[in-house]
This record gives structure tokens, sequence and C-alpha cells, in this order.
């Protein structure tokens, strides 16, 4: 297992609650905390973005970081990301915050410590653009969205 270098910018990070960890040994994220000094009351649309309390730094121009919802609460309560999905870059050094928003019908409540997103480290391949006149045959071609079927 590879080591990611953190930062602890909320004392009780590690103490009050615990690092993010993987809950299974196949688990691929690690929640993250709501470092929030009071209940956050989200209301339906409404949008906040609450520290993780820890700083994180990749370091590898083939790694990134994402943010997902969790999603017990994406589904039962609404909350998912502000931005759906958050990109952490290799070169990254600030403090991890999750974007979070109700987009369910009710008020959310967040409490302090609270897991509300989780962090999941993918691999990143870069590519250079080539300009071509036009592509080589596929099965799909410019099929578009929805073209091999809903079966």
């Amino acid at each position: 297992m590879r080591q990611l270098q953190v930062r602890i910018i909320d004392p009780r990070l590690g103490s009050t609650w615990p690092l993010p960890e993987y809950a299974t040994a196949g688990s691929a994220g690690m929640d993250l905390r709501a470092c929030i000094d009071q209940v956050l009351e989200l209301q339906p649309g409404e949008t906040a973005l609450i520290p993780s309390g820890m700083a994180l730094h990749l370091d590898d121009p083939q790694l990134a970081a994402v943010l997902l919802p969790r999603s017990g609460l994406g589904h039962k309560q609404g909350l998912v990301l502000g931005n759906l999905v958050g990109l952490i870059d290799s070169d990254y050094q600030g403090q991890v915050q999750i974007s979070c928003w109700n987009r369910g019908g009710g008020v959310i409540r967040i409490e302090p410590g609270q897991r509300i997103a989780q962090l999941v480290v993918v691999p990143v391949v870069q590519v250079s653009l080539e300009v071509v006149e036009q592509f080589e045959p596929s099965d799909r071609a410019e099929g578009g969205i929805g073209h091999t079927g809903s079966h």
C-alpha cells in the first residue's frame, strides 16, 4: 500500500474523530468528516463548503484524488457534492474542502465529525492531442448517447 502525505489542520482529526481510513479490505474510498464547530442545517437547494480538517499532497503526476458523495447520504437524504465530483491534482497542497449540496426536499443536518464524502485516489494518464482528419472506423462510430440501446 502506498503512503499519502497529509497535514492535519483540525486537531480533532486523529484524536476526537479518527483519521480517514478504508472501512474494509475491498473499500475504494476513505470517508472524510465535516470538521465544523457546530451543526450545519443545509436547506433544500443550498450549498456549503465544508473543511475536511486535513491537507494532502499526492506528489505524483500519475495520481489524482477524487471526492465523491457517500451513496447512503446521497440516496436517502439528497446530500451530494456541489460540483458533483471534486478533483484534487497531484500538485495541490491545500486543505481539502468538501462542496456539499442539498438536492433533496428537506433540511439536512450535518453534525461536527460526521462522515460526509469519500476520497478515492486514482491513476492519471496525461495525453497529448493529435489532430486528425478522420478516425479509424469503430462499431459505434458517431452513434451518440444511448446509441447502443437500453438492454
